[in-house]
């Protein structure tokens, strides 16, 4: 029969500790890709893919137009979208945050419609739906102001939960103290509340901005002409104009060029605003 000393003096098993084990995991998980990069490298057919999209010569040919009228022209729809759907969105959040119980209705009914719907509807729905509804109404700024307006309508219903998140973090004292040095309940919100809550909400609202940026692709279903055409209609229509894929690459590309920089800039200021918490 065993004693408690025989048992307390009997060497443990030793196993891998848990530092040891996430090392463990941590090797496979690199090994797991390494091979599927390899895999991936060794069964593409390079050949085939360069010829389908990294023609060089095609690529040539696109420019100086993709820049100087292709980005122009996304850059030009996602600025007038964001300016129209931040005004808007401003509107909505304070409708949200009133009172008056039907501002509040409304501001929610108008927020859970545009951002339930795909964007695609609402580009078609200004395109088609309203020249059927207000025949001979014509919207200010043509292509560029349907595209905006388009744009605009289906960003205030994000940037308006957005800014209202924003205004509902600012503390309570802070109106507090504005109402007891004699501001206006009004004036408190625009000149205290609302420029404190922008620098807390500046990182969603670049984001939407990049998001913004990809959606100006949908303007094609608003019958664009040739010097309206933004990046995924310019490189569409020159890739069945060539016959090649190339174009469309180079058009991904020229969004590359916009979006990793404002998402780099995103990640900035999320960082400096964490920093600033702590």
């Amino acid at each position: 029969m065993t004693s408690d000393t025989d048992v307390q003096l009997r060497p443990r098993k030793k196993g891998l500790t848990r530092s040891q084990r996430r090392s463990l995991s941590r090797g496979a998980q690199y090994a797991v890709f390494v091979a599927a990069v390899i895999a991936f490298a060794v069964s593409a057919d390079w050949g085939r893919l360069k010829n389908q999209f990294a023609q060089g010569s095609i690529a040539r040919q696109m420019f100086p137009d993709v820049i100087t009228l292709a980005l122009k022209n996304t850059v030009l729809y996602t600025l007038s979208g964001f300016v129209v759907g931040l005004a808007l969105g401003m509107v909505i959040a304070l409708m949200r945050l009133s009172s008056v119980g039907p501002y509040r209705w409304l501001a929610g009914i108008y927020i859970e419609i545009f951002r339930g719907l795909p964007a695609l509807l609402i580009f078609i729905f200004i395109g088609v739906a309203v020249p059927l509804a207000f025949p001979g109404t014509e919207i200010v700024g043509g292509t560029y102001g349907k595209v905006a307006l388009a744009l605009g309508l289906v960003a205030a219903a994000y940037m308006a939960e957005t800014i209202r998140a924003g205004i509902q973090a600012v503390p309570k004292g802070q109106l507090e103290a504005a109402r007891s040095l004699g501001f206006s309940p009004a004036r408190a919100m625009i000149s205290i509340i609302i420029p404190q809550a922008f620098r807390i909400i500046l990182p969603p609202l670049t984001n939407e901005l990049v998001l913004l940026f990809k959606d100006s692709s949908l303007v094609l279903f608003l019958g664009v002409t040739l010097e309206e055409r933004e990046l995924s209609k310019y490189g569409r229509d020159l890739a069945s104009t060539t016959a090649n894929s190339t174009p469309i690459l180079v058009a991904g590309l020229c969004y590359l060029l916009i979006t990793i920089p404002l998402g780099f800039v995103v990640r900035r200021m999320e960082a400096k605003a964490q920093e600033a918490v702590k």
